[in-house]
């Protein structure tokens, strides 16, 4: 798919699965430091998950740089019989999601949702999120369900993220799954998201204003997420996400509008 000098495609290459690896360690790596003490001297962040066939590797070029990627993970039989699950989703190893399927329901997991850092203020997250729309749409799914960084370590900040989420009326009514207790949360956390002045205003019952880390909000904003659970730890990042369902079917009119400008004319590759 092209407009101008952007596009977005499914990895399909071994140069693009390389890609897609850089881009990942760049950020969670390099920018975040979120993956110290995991020894890549190759500087690619890959998973078991990563070569699933049913795994999905999308990316956006900027020109010939790749500049952005995520992973989208469809149902697969073989994980859900290792993971005693019915989805076969990688979620699947921490959260109960057994009474989420039903017979008109294709869920998809979008996880390693990254853009290099100084292309986030270009177009490149929405070229990522029309790519992963429309590949959505093309092997039938109807629901992502996934998990937002909440950019901390801390479950007090965590679970404020989450009362924020409540008072902007992002919960989702109909769904809701339980969340382990996080046990390997760290007792000294080392990444606070609020200061003491919003924790002051937070002790006081004042939510309005208060920040939400970047992901959620743009789930929430952009795509109609809608969060179904309590803050969960992932051990691997080693910091707290929170679990959200997005319906393709209730995207805002808004976003779509914008997929729709992108994809104009032009067919998806890959």
């Amino acid at each position: 798919m092209t407009c101008r000098h952007w596009r977005w495609r499914v990895a399909t290459t071994q140069r693009e699965m390389d890609d897609a690896a850089r881009i990942r360690w760049a950020v969670f790596g390099g920018e975040l430091g979120l993956l110290s003490g995991r020894g890549a001297p190759s500087r690619r962040e890959v998973t078991c998950f990563d070569t699933l066939d049913t795994t999905l590797h999308l990316l956006v070029y900027a020109g010939t740089e790749p500049v952005a990627t995520l992973r989208l993970s469809l149902p697969n039989p073989e994980l859900a019989a290792s993971l005693g699950g019915r989805m076969g989703l990688e979620l699947e190893q921490r959260v109960d999601l057994s009474g989420l399927p039903g017979p008109e329901r294709v869920f998809a997991e979008p996880s390693r949702f990254c853009v290099l850092e100084r292309w986030r203020r270009s177009e490149a997250i929405t070229w990522l999120q029309a790519g992963m729309y429309a590949e959505s749409r093309r092997r039938g799914v109807t629901h992502w369900i996934g998990s937002a960084n909440l950019e901390t370590d801390s479950r007090e900040d965590a679970l404020l993220s989450w009362q924020v989420a409540a008072h902007r009326g992002w919960l989702s009514p109909r769904w809701r799954v339980e969340v382990p207790d996080p046990w390997l949360a760290p007792a000294h956390p080392r990444s606070p998201f609020y200061t003491p002045e919003e924790w002051a205003r937070a002790e006081q019952g004042m939510l309005d204003g208060l920040r939400l880390p970047k992901a959620p909000l743009l789930f929430a904003r952009k795509l109609g997420a809608r969060f179904i659970a309590e803050p969960l730890y992932d051990a691997y990042f080693q910091w707290f996400t929170l679990p959200l369902i997005i319906a393709l079917d209730e995207i805002p009119a808004d976003t779509l509008a914008l997929f729709h400008a992108l994809d104009r004319g032009v067919s998806p590759a890959g």
